[in-house]
């Protein structure tokens, strides 16, 4: 298991939102800004909160995996990095 691989996913986040290449839905998140950005972590937390409910343990995992990505998107849109998200648990935790 690798959890640094959420820190180089979000460096490629990053990379998208400097880029702004075409055709990539980063990119279109990213341009659509932070309403529509926000709007699809809270879409992504209630299909999450769905498919918890139900016992298909790959729909559960990909909603998870989907709201993790969308929850970088929106880290990086309003100046963070997932590692001031551990830092504010970390502090919680000591």
């Amino acid at each position: 298991m690798n959890i640094d691989f959420l820190v180089k996913l979000q460096d490629l986040i990053d990379q998208r939102k400097v880029e702004m290449p075409e055709g990539s839905y980063t990119t279109k998140l990213f341009e659509k800004g932070i309403n529509k950005i926000a709007q699809k972590v809270g879409e992504e937390a209630v299909e999450l909160v769905i498919e918890a409910k139900d016992s298909n343990d790959d729909l559960f995992l990909n909603e998870a995996a989907d709201l993790m990505y969308h929850l970088l998107v929106l880290l990086t849109a309003k100046g963070h990095r997932i590692d001031d998200v551990v830092k504010v648990l970390e502090s919680r935790h000591s």
